[in-house]
């Protein structure tokens, strides 16, 4: 009987690892074809965080990365695009929030501009606007937090498809990538489908991509990057917390809904619980109509993110973060974020083989 040999010395082997990149290549070469990146990593567009310095650096390490537009107006979009190209001739994406009141036009900023892949983010596209863009030129991804509408869009005539768990951080849905997964990796074939939700490792990206996947978003993981313009407040609170500091935001009153947001829980956050609180007394006590009080509720957070991530307040800001956060200990280069990623997604394919291999 064979002995197994030193796990180390089968890790580090230069043959066995250009194998495994030969394997890695090939579960997310539907992926990287669609993207046109080294690697099938999108990056998820944090709105403050995904600008310019940023985006190049993800795409110009082999990943892909993707502008946030948020709430820009077209020609601040087009400055940014701009400005982007200016520092990587590699391709990256643009995401766009559906309720954008100016949508039509910041799509036709992204097609003057030679903008490949357009994500629409925020609610469900119209056919109109996803005619628009693929009459462009330009290809459409769109998120799908259930398998039914995963099913819709595909129909609608989205490129690809981004299904991300409750995991992740910002505005998130209900259900968690691993059921997600369950639920539309088996059945979605015609088009790329690329998973996000509490991913830090490539061993983890690698799983899903055995499953059926693409490739992976991840935004968490790159917000505290060497590149990333945030704060130096806002990437040392990320480097302190721990998974279970992500919390999403909680709905005191089902008559005045809340968008679930997943970030660090601070003073901010509890102070959220006692302003619901205080206007539901308002409106319970002829203060406020029903529609002042919602207004009063959803107005709580306006510029939240810009005063954690821009100006460091990271105890009253809104401080977006996923549950991988507890996996980022230092403030890394991009390269070498995704060049981690990737050795770790290469040394399970090796450690696999060496299972198979002796058992």
């Amino acid at each position: 009987m064979s002995a197994i040999p030193d796990a180390p010395s089968a890790l580090t082997d230069p043959a066995r690892r250009t194998e495994a990149r030969a394997r890695l290549d090939h579960l997310w070469g539907r992926g990287t074809r669609f993207l046109g990146s080294e690697y099938a990593l999108l990056a998820g567009a944090m709105s403050w965080v995904s600008e310019r310095n940023l985006v190049s650096a993800i795409s110009n390490a082999g990943g892909f990365g993707v502008l946030a537009c948020g709430a820009m107006e077209p020609d601040r979009l087009a400055e940014e695009i701009a400005a982007t190209q200016a520092l990587t001739t590699r391709p990256f994406g643009v995401n766009l929030i559906t309720m954008h009141p100016r949508l039509d036009d910041l799509v036709q900023v992204c097609i003057r501009a030679g903008i490949t892949h357009v994500v629409l983010a925020g609610g469900i596209p119209s056919g109109p606007v996803i005619r628009a863009i693929k009459d462009g030129g330009a290809k459409v991804i769109a998120f799908a937090p259930a398998f039914v509408l995963a099913k819709r869009l595909v129909r609608l005539g989205v490129d690809a498809l981004v299904i991300e768990g409750s995991e992740a951080g910002g505005h998130v849905g209900p259900v968690s990538l691993t059921v997600l997964a369950q639920e539309i990796l088996p059945h979605i074939h015609d088009v790329p489908v690329f998973v996000a939700g509490g991913l830090g490792r490539g061993d983890a990206i690698l799983s899903y991509l055995e499953q059926g996947a693409s490739g992976a978003q991840l935004g968490t993981r790159f917000a505290a990057s060497r590149e990333s313009i945030a704060h130096e407040n806002f990437k040392k609170a990320f480097i302190r917390a721990n998974a279970r500091d992500a919390v999403t935001s909680v709905q005191l009153d089902e008559r005045f809904p809340v968008i679930p947001v997943r970030g660090l829980n601070n003073a901010g956050t509890r102070c959220f619980m006692q302003h619901q609180a205080e206007t539901l007394r308002r409106f319970q006590d002829g203060e406020l109509t029903k529609e002042a009080a919602q207004l009063d509720i959803e107005h709580f957070w306006a510029g939240a993110l810009r005063r954690a991530v821009i100006d460091g307040d990271v105890e009253n800001g809104s401080v977006m973060a996923g549950q991988s956060v507890g996996m980022i200990t230092a403030e890394q280069p991009v390269s070498e974020i995704i060049n981690q990623l990737v050795d770790q997604a290469i040394d399970a394919l090796i450690r696999q083989e060496e299972r198979a291999r002796y058992g």
